[in-house]
């Protein structure tokens, strides 16, 4: 069962038209040959084989430019499978760019952290110089040969250690804290770098995204030049159409007076012959039994229990898109039809979010809704998005109520840009309006 009503295509129309018009054809020459004259019925019948070789002759054209009109929407399907892709690459670009700058950010950061620890440890080193230079900076063997007092001699003995370990190790704080700032400069020269190639790829698939959204505004402005052409076409067919019933319609006409005619007469010799009867019996009838009544029937409804998470967020589900509802369901459409759910009218490439949990089971290009996503709510729920621009999510994923699943477009030959929305419940559509809460 198709998700949304199908307009009637033109060729089918055509032939249609042809049989209702073939029948009539017939029906006019019976009708013609009891109430009009010979020379009427002649221009009648030369009429009708013109019109019907003006539709035979449309009919032809019709199906060449159909085909001319799939060409059209297979190119039109491919460019926006091509939009889609490039959406999504960018997509994922732009997360990936993302994670980049925040690398970068955490670099800079820990570079800065490393560089107040480098001053700290040099401003460390000066002092311990600086003291040991007020001291005259003597060796050990030095102070040996002084010949001073024993312990004063120890005690500075174990001075000039403490100050050499102590500078050993600023000196070795010092070598690392200026490796680590090496490798981190490195790393964000890196980073830097790629960060430079995804910006580069971003442009690329920019550019290109610009090429096809040109190649199909072009190209559906001519699926839209030859729709225009068709409806004008299907128009003129559909007034001669009307006129040719009309023509029927008065013939029918004359002849139903003809017949009520007859029916009268044969009614009043039925009449008089049954008033003849009944002077000539003066019984009376017995009383015809009352028909018996039959009893009510009670036609009750009882819905099955349905303890699904899904049915409970019935009227509490937020729309999946921000923007104006421009077709609401049971609305005349119009290109004919009603609405099966909604038309939300949105900006281009605004998110489309998932109304709730559930699987994607569907992720495509389907002729008439453009990029369509189907996601499985269980329990026979179903909840449709079409018209997308991209499509972020594949067949299998599961997503959370509120996760971004694509962007909003006007694929599909759509002139709007929106998101056509539908809830389905065991392939029938539902009004998501009832489901839905405005707050």
């Amino acid at each position: 069962m198709p998700i949304s009503g199908h307009r009637t295509t033109s060729g089918l129309a055509a032939a249609m038209l042809g049989a209702a018009l073939l029948a009539a054809l017939a029906s006019q020459a019976a009708f013609a040959q009891k109430t009009a004259s010979a020379p009427e019925v002649a221009e009648k019948r030369a009429d009708l084989d013109e019109l019907r070789s003006r539709i035979d002759g449309l009919r032809k054209e019709l199906s060449a430019s159909e085909g001319n009109r799939a060409d059209a929407a297979d190119r039109l399907r491919e460019s926006e499978r091509q939009i889609s892709r490039l959406q999504q690459k960018l997509h994922e670009l732009g997360q990936q760019r993302g994670q980049l700058q925040k690398r970068l950010e955490s670099l800079e950061a820990q570079s800065q952290e490393l560089g107040r620890t480098l001053a700290q440890q040099q401003a460390q080193l000066e002092k311990l110089l600086y003291r040991q230079y007020l001291r005259g900076n003597p060796d050990s063997l030095q102070l040996l040969l002084n010949g001073d007092d024993p312990n004063q001699l120890a005690r500075d003995l174990h001075y000039l250690s403490a100050i050499a370990a102590a500078r050993a190790d600023l000196m070795g704080e010092i070598s690392s804290t200026i490796k680590q700032k090496k490798a981190l400069a490195a790393d964000a020269r890196e980073r830097t770098e790629e960060l430079a190639e995804v910006e580069a790829e971003q442009k690329k698939n920019h550019a290109e995204l610009e090429k096809q959204r040109k190649e199909r505004k072009a190209l559906h402005a001519e699926i839209s030049d030859k729709v225009r052409a068709q409806r004008r076409e299907i128009g003129s067919l559909q007034r001669d159409e009307k006129r040719m019933s009309q023509l029927v319609e008065r013939l029918s006409r004359i002849l139903a007076q003809q017949a009520a005619a007859r029916a009268a007469e044969d009614a009043r010799r039925r009449q008089q012959a049954a008033a003849e009867a009944t002077r000539r019996n003066e019984g009376k009838s017995e009383p015809r039994p009352a028909p018996s009544r039959q009893a009510e029937q009670e036609n009750r409804y009882e819905p099955a229990p349905n303890d699904g998470s899904f049915a409970r967020l019935k009227g509490k589900l937020r729309l999946p898109v921000r923007g104006t509802i421009a077709g609401r369901f049971g609305g005349a459409r119009d290109g004919g039809g009603q609405w099966r759910g909604l038309f939300i009218r949105s900006e281009p490439g605004n998110q489309v979010k998932a109304i709730a949990g559930g699987r994607v089971v569907f992720s495509d290009w389907m002729r008439g809704f453009g990029n369509l996503l189907i996601i499985d709510h269980g329990d026979a729920y179903l909840s449709i998005y079409g018209n997308n621009e991209s499509l972020l999510k594949q067949v299998g994923q599961a997503v959370s109520g509120g996760e971004t699943i694509a962007s909003v477009g006007n694929t599909g030959g759509n002139p709007d840009s929106g998101l056509y929305f539908e809830i389905r419940h065991k392939g029938q559509p539902i009004d998501p309006m009832s489901w839905a809460s405005l707050k």
